[in-house]
């Protein structure tokens, strides 16, 4: 029971595991069916142990399993251990890799997800991916109307109330056989706006009853849907040593290229959480549109801002300027300050 650290390469049926000891010799490695992997480790290794696995599909689920046993899991993302992969790759190798970078002492992990973040997250890909369907349907019906000399017009909400009319005009050049198809395209654009429509009542009630989503909301360019994703992806915000790490692992912060003791600057990373970064985004757009016509203290920042930048860097900025203020909501359980968030960005 010497064994310390653990890499586990899970799959869906077989996992391979890789234990050391505190002196990173190799103690145990196995194939293990998904059914009794589990019981294996807890067999040979001692609950205190730290058990690394890539941040993929299951990942959160094992590591809830694992910390209930008293293991202290680690999950990373699956780009930092590939350098650590010798020779060639497979399942075996993969472990050993996990288990060797766990080990390094600037690696970064991912905090393992609550069920109840992992319902929020839900929610919002389910709604997400509908949305793409809705796009997709709409621009499938621009399409086959525009073969018959009928021009669709620009926004979902006019195209939803030419449907009817082109439906109903027997004199556009629709044939029977076309209208049939027709209603029924009309009638899978309504389905999925149904859809849709009942997730975004879900995630509102959701919010009401969520003590930090509600807090959230009381941000500038923070609605139901922003602030219920903001939640889902904070947790408790111990997860981000400050909010911008938190405000990088949304993509918002700048790239850097320094040689020569050059340092280099560039535009935003957009790695990590695309939706939540988009959601701020559209966010941060809405509010600088209205700022003009308020004089509060952060109203009066973004205006200098949009008077020397372009109107899309001072976007970004608030949306950053929103994701640290949200992780400091969360991390110190307090509420939104308007006075001092003001103060804060006209110092910046």
């Amino acid at each position: 029971m010497n064994i310390t650290r653990v890499g586990v390469d899970i799959a869906k049926s077989v996992f391979h595991v890789h234990g050391v000891d505190r002196h990173d010799h190799t103690q145990w490695q196995a194939k293990l069916k998904r059914d009794r992997w589990l019981d294996a480790l807890c067999d040979r290794v001692a609950p205190g142990a730290e058990i690394g696995m890539e941040a993929c599909a299951s990942a959160h689920y094992w590591g809830r399993e694992l910390q209930k046993r008293g293991y202290i899991v680690k999950l990373i993302a699956a780009q930092f251990v590939k350098p650590y992969v010798k020779s060639n790759k497979n399942d075996r190798v993969d472990a050993e890799a996990i288990c060797e970078a766990m080990s390094r002492p600037g690696m970064r992990f991912v905090a393992v997800k609550t069920v109840e973040q992992q319902d929020i997250q839900a929610a919002h890909r389910i709604r997400e991916e509908l949305v793409g369907q809705r796009t997709a349907k709409a621009n499938q019906i621009r399409g086959l109307v525009g073969e018959y000399g009928i021009i669709a017009p620009v926004g979902i909400n006019k195209l939803r109330q030419a449907l009817p009319q082109w439906l109903e005009d027997a004199e556009n050049g629709l044939t029977d056989d076309f209208r049939a198809l027709l209603f029924d395209l009309a009638e899978d654009l309504r389905q999925l706006d149904r859809r849709i429509a009942n997730l975004d009542d879900r995630i509102t009630q959701t919010v009401k009853t969520e003590p930090v989503a509600r807090r959230l909301l009381e941000l500038r360019g923070v609605g139901p849907l922003t602030a219920s994703a903001l939640a889902g992806a904070l947790g408790d915000g111990r997860a981000f040593g400050k909010g911008r790490d938190f405000a990088a692992s949304l993509g918002l912060t700048p790239r850097q290229h320094s040689t020569g003791g050059k340092d280099r600057l560039l535009g935003i990373s957009k790695r990590g959480d695309s939706y939540l970064r988009k959601l701020l985004v559209h966010g941060a757009r809405a509010v600088i549109r209205h700022a003009k016509d308020r004089d509060d203290g952060l109203s009066q920042w973004l205006n200098q801002l949009v008077a020397r930048k372009h109107a899309n860097v001072a976007t970004v900025a608030l949306a950053n300027k929103t994701a640290r203020i949200a992780w400091a909501i969360v991390h110190n359980e307090s509420s939104y300050e308007p006075m001092l968030a003001a103060s804060h960005s006209v110092s910046q």
